[in-house]
């Protein structure tokens, strides 16, 4: 980049991916930097992200987003996990719940005290000891709950059109001096020296030159792969599902706050309610089940009456080998994809926009800082793949796919994971990664893997200690859940949306 403070940041697409990073940079940027997004009305986005995790929370509100508005404006609902059906048999179900579940003791997590409880015969539930849980299942959400002294562990995320999400971000974005250019591009400018990225060409013969390039511009991956060869790593072998289609149905009330995810013969369902209609859409492998069979059960599964036309999408689970090749990131599906099954497509571009705000060069990016950037962008990426690879692995089902993703070697840490939480009770992580031990607990339990043993020191407490102990846990999670209003109660309270179905 140039050594002088007037910095020229260029975002190539605009969707989701382009105005939060657009609305970042606003916000955190130097104002000497001059931000502006390239995007054509005439590309469509794919748009089926439409459920999220908590950690968005944190994005919107280091964007000075009251809440209660970003809900109104993206037709948004509430969510407090992801409940998974058909994932062992076909009746079975378990939800992968956000926030904690219960309390440590001592030295050792929740879970240990558990399970000698359940190993010795005890029938609760580990999820009776959740908030977010008891209060998913029982249609209810709030925001406080309770003095910060007592701390529910409750945590929530959210529901909402990813297109308004877009709109409401490029409002906030704009209103912080960000630019917007409409236009096709048809070439890059590299710079002889470096091999950066240094001007792009649109079809009415404008040329937009800019320091840094944030490649938001889809599968394609305009600059990052088309220009800049990074490469893509291909995980069909572990996650074979390789197209999707989506289609919007009829709103349904009550408005569940949990988004499912429902297996099939050869992939699986999610359904995502709004305030305004509901998100649908099925995932699969083609070698096991044709894009009409899909439609079919896609169709078959609606909850009320579609309000659209069903959109087809083809992709290869994987990434970019390199998300950031000199003066060029790569964000959002330029980036690479895997299927929705954790919420995990925006967090990725969220976490990407904090990685690259965290490396963002006085001048031109070092060697050392791109090499930083896609090493931590790698590690994030294989660590969501490995926990997608475990609903797959950890089937109960009859079906060929099924029996095939049973079969199918996994990565050895991921192995080592399973193998240490069956034989031992224990799960441990990188400090940074996504997902929390209590999220790893829960997928494992719920995909049927379970310890043939716990840590010995949960067997210091004395039987009647230890009863009481998670006594007074389930009842006062219970408690806290009980006193929860509806969440559509909540809603029409605080933010109901004034959306068109």
């Amino acid at each position: 980049m140039s050594q002088d403070d007037e910095r020229t940041v260029v975002i190539v697409g605009g969707g989701t991916a382009g105005w939060m990073a657009a609305a970042a940079f606003a916000r955190f940027l130097p104002s000497e930097t001059c931000v502006t997004v390239i995007e054509s009305d005439a590309i469509g986005t794919v748009g089926v992200g439409e459920a999220t995790i908590p950690q968005l929370r944190l994005f919107n509100q280091s964007l000075g987003i009251d809440e209660d508005d970003f809900v109104r404006e993206t037709g948004a609902t509430f969510k407090l996990g992801i409940e998974f059906v058909g994932w062992g048999a076909p009746d079975d179900r378990y939800l992968h719940a956000f926030g904690t579940i219960g309390q440590g003791w001592g030295l050792l997590p929740f879970h240990h005290y558990w399970l000698r409880d359940r190993l010795s015969g005890g029938t609760a539930g580990l999820w009776d000891y959740s908030v977010s849980a008891l209060a998913a299942v029982n249609g209810r959400f709030a925001r406080d709950t309770g003095p910060a002294d007592r701390a529910s562990g409750h945590a929530w995320a959210f529901h909402f059109d990813a297109a308004l999400y877009a709109a409401y971000l490029r409002r906030h974005a704009e209103a912080g001096g960000v630019g917007r250019i409409e236009g096709d591009i048809v070439s890059f400018e590299r710079d002889d020296a470096t091999g950066d990225i240094a001007a792009v060409h649109l079809s009415d013969d404008r040329c937009i030159a800019g320091d840094l390039f944030v490649d938001c511009s889809g599968f394609r991956g305009l600059l990052i792969e088309q220009a800049l060869g990074a490469g893509y790593d291909d995980w069909s072998d572990l996650l074979p599902c390789d197209r999707a289609i989506a289609v919007p149905s009829e709103a349904i009330r009550p408005w569940r706050p949990y988004t499912r995810a429902s297996a099939h013969r050869a992939g699986w369902q999610w359904r995502i309610p709004l305030q305004h209609r509901t998100g649908n859409g099925i995932v699969y492998a083609s070698d096991h089940l044709s894009d009409d069979e899909a439609t079919a059960i896609l169709l078959a599964g609606l909850d009320a009456a579609p309000i659209g036309d069903p959109r087809p999408l083809r992709f290869t689970t994987g990434r970019r080998r390199r998300a950031m090749v000199g003066n060029c990131v790569a964000l959002g599906l330029a980036a690479g994809f895997m299927e929705p099954l954790e919420s995990t497509s925006i967090h990725l571009v969220q976490s990407g926009i904090a990685r690259l705000l965290q490396l963002f060069p006085r001048a031109r990016p070092t060697k050392v800082a791109v090499e930083e950037f896609n090493r931590q962008t790698a590690r994030e990426w294989e660590a969501i793949r490995d926990l997608l690879v475990l609903h797959y692995h950890a089937n109960g089902r009859t079906e060929p796919f099924w029996q095939a993703r049973r079969a199918t070697p996994i990565p050895e840490r991921l192995r080592h994971r399973i193998d240490l939480f069956r034989q031992t009770g224990t799960i441990t992580r990188d400090s940074d990664e996504l997902f929390t031990e209590v999220g790893w607990l829960q997928v494992m339990l719920g995909q049927q893997i379970m310890p043939e043993t716990y840590h010995p020191l949960a067997d210091v407490p004395a039987p009647e200690a230890l009863a009481a102990f998670l006594q007074n846990a389930r009842h006062r999670v219970a408690a806290v859940a009980r006193a929860m209003p509806g969440h559509d109660d909540f809603i029409a309270h605080h933010c109901a949306a004034k959306i068109a179905a």
